[in-house]
């Protein structure tokens, strides 16, 4: 377990920084040959490192290529691409000239992604492939306003469109090759690494769970302050290796996985897939690992899955490892006694923990979660085993962390205090209000959004139910927007009760619902490998899809429900459960690109189902 504080030196302040394209040159100014990046060179089938001078001199490349475009300072640009040194490049030649970053995720649908592109007025746009762009056909124009569109991979035919350039082709072979000359005066403000801190850096749109997505507007200062706040109370180190599977469209992955490595030194290895995250994890061997816990979900679901496959004696041997490693966290952390069975603990770590951290790579120090809460069994077997999860809270309005758990306070079932700078207090129906150098300009191009979440004395408005502990620690408890108003006036936290119910590693994916209604059902995924083993117990048809109507799997499942939400309140219980055939992924629009229920995509894909579980009420 770390202790004591984080090691602050060779951290660049942000005074220093001023930019965020300052900050990278400033870390190529003290490292110039250490490890910056790795990643999978596809062509040559193997992983290759890159330093930080390497990448700076690929930047102005980029940079020169930028400067062909006739950009002025403020113009918006555009990337939709997977995590890569070349979504890193992309950024900082656009940065160092005053451009304005807008982040697209990959599997965002067409015309979501083109109503950003239009909204932000985006000239110039950053795609890995031709077949990106032409997924686009149908919604061309509605865009406008672009004057390029550049792919990563050259395609085996010329692009028919004059827009289209294949990166090479794009990049001049020589610095200074074919520069167009500048008035003296737009140079000069192009180039000043005088630019204020306070000016637009980034506008990152919304996840959309509900309605049209908004645009972020996020200052260097903005970011800059608030990976220099995280760094104070998470000891990143600068011989850690980080492995970046979260897009980089997510803030939570763009501040914590990608600038604040930055402003520490850090190396960032990118993985191939998340697909392919398992084999990444041995592979690259980790130190820090940074994810929402849809990740984590699924590491446990499939240890749970092992488990239940395996003699019952290696249940009982993991359930022991966990609760004495976990009793061993709680001592460390003052909050338990020391215990005579903790001696059992070098014994277990050699044959239970170590195997099961082997498989991520065998190095892993810390964990981080973020984006969404995170099950109290799921944290508590992996603390268990040795790996502390630091649970934290932020939103991209505010850049995004707010608060962070602390290796030395580590409470699982809260989100930490605030980070150094961040103040937080309980507004109206106890919604966490937020105030701080982080919280966002604004939205780009719609005041009275903006004006919705902005209180009087510069507080944001989370849209987050929370409590405050005496010490200062926040617990969110539900989603303001969220809450399920049943039509016997009782509220419902969905949030909450999905993740118990997920305690339950037969359901892969839950949906609460009730809007309304006079009594809670749910719609639930279940998991495949673990049905398999629960239809052998009660003799039933192997293939779920042919029982989805079966009133007697509906028992069983209600069942199962109920033992996980038993410590709700009574008028929360689920009388109804629907089974959906296939997953809730980001490619049927179920999920956002951050993972999150698109709960109203949902509810109209099955309406059918819905009102058959309220016939007759």
């Amino acid at each position: 377990m770390q202790t004591g504080q984080p090691d602050l030196t060779d951290i660049i302040p942000v005074e220093t920084a001023r930019t965020l394209d300052g900050l990278f040159r400033e870390r190529v100014r003290r490292s110039p040959e250490m490890v910056a990046y790795r990643d999978y060179d596809r062509s040559s089938g193997k992983w290759r490192d890159l330093t930080w001078a390497q990448m700076d001199e690929r930047i102005a490349h980029w940079q020169a290529a930028f400067s062909r475009e006739k950009l002025i300072p403020g113009d918006r640009v555009a990337v939709m691409l997977r995590n890569c040194p070349e979504w890193v490049m992309f950024e900082h030649a656009a940065l160092r000239l005053g451009l304005v970053l807008v982040p697209l995720y990959t599997a965002d649908r067409p015309e979501n992604a083109a109503y950003i592109l239009h909204d932000a007025g985006v000239k110039v746009l950053l795609l890995e492939e031709l077949a990106q762009w032409q997924a686009f056909s149908e919604v061309r124009d509605q865009i406008g306003g672009l004057v390029r569109v550049i792919t990563i991979q050259a395609s085996p035919r010329k692009p028919s469109d004059d827009l289209v350039l294949a990166l090479h082709d794009w990049l001049p072979d020589r610095l200074g090759e074919e520069m167009p000359e500048r008035p003296p005066e737009e140079a000069e403000a192009v180039q000043s690494t005088d630019r204020d801190p306070h000016e637009l850096a980034t506008i990152i749109y919304t996840s959309g769970t509900s309605g049209r997505s908004k645009g972020v507007m996020l200052s260097h200062y903005n970011i800059l302050t608030n990976a220099y706040s995280s760094l104070q109370v998470v000891p990143i180190r600068q011989d850690d290796l980080l492995l970046s599977f979260l897009p980089l469209s997510h803030t939570f992955e763009r501040t914590v996985g990608y600038y604040v490595p930055i402003m520490r030194g850090a190396t960032v290895a990118y993985a191939r897939s998340v697909h392919l995250l398992q084999d990444d994890l041995r592979t690259i061997r980790p130190t820090i690992l940074i994810s929402v816990p849809r990740i984590y979900e699924r590491i446990y679901s499939g240890i749970q899955i092992a488990l239940a496959e395996g003699p019952a004696l290696r249940r009982k041997l993991f359930e022991l490892a966990v609760d004495i490693g976990y009793g061993r966290f709680e001592y460390q952390q003052r909050r338990g006694p020391r215990h005579f069975s903790h001696l059992l603990w070098p014994l277990l770590e050699k044959l239970v923990a170590k195997k099961v951290m082997n498989k991520l790579g065998g190095r892993l120090r810390m964990a981080m979660s973020g984006g969404a809460a995170l099950s109290g069994d799921v944290s508590r077997v992996f603390i268990g085993l040795g790996l502390p999860i630091l649970q934290g809270y932020g939103m991209t309005e505010s850049s995004p962390v707010v608060c962070c758990n602390t290796p030395d306070d580590n409470v699982p079932t809260s989100v930490g205090r605030p980070i150094p700078g961040v103040e937080v207090k309980l507004g109206e129906n106890n919604a966490l209000l937020i105030r701080g150098p982080n919280v966002m300009l604004g939205y780009w191009n719609d005041p009275e959004a903006t004006k919705a979440v902005m209180m009087p004395g510069g507080w944001l408005n989370s849209g987050d139910i929370a409590r405050i502990d005496g010490h200062g620690r926040v617990t969110i408890t539900g989603r303001l927007k969220e809450i399920i108003v049943m039509s016997t006036g009782e509220k419902i936290p969905p949030a909450n009760m999905e993740a118990a119910i997920l305690r339950d590693p037969l359901f892969d994916q839950v949906m609460v619902i009730g809007e309304g209604r006079s009594y809670l059902s749910a719609l639930v995924v279940l998991n495949s490998g673990n049905w398999e083993n629960m239809a052998g117990q009660y003799n039933l048809d192997r293939d779920w899809r042919r029982l989805v109507r079966d009133h007697s799997l509906e028992e069983i499942l209600l069942e199962r429900i109920a033992r996980q939400i038993k410590e709700f309140p009574g008028y929360a219980k689920i009388y109804r459960v629907g089974l959906a055939k296939e997953p809730w992924t980001i490619e049927n629009h179920m999920l956002t690109p951050t993972l999150k229920l698109r709960r109203r995509h949902v509810l109209n894909h099955y309406r059918a189902e819905v009102e058959r579980l309220y016939e007759g009420h």
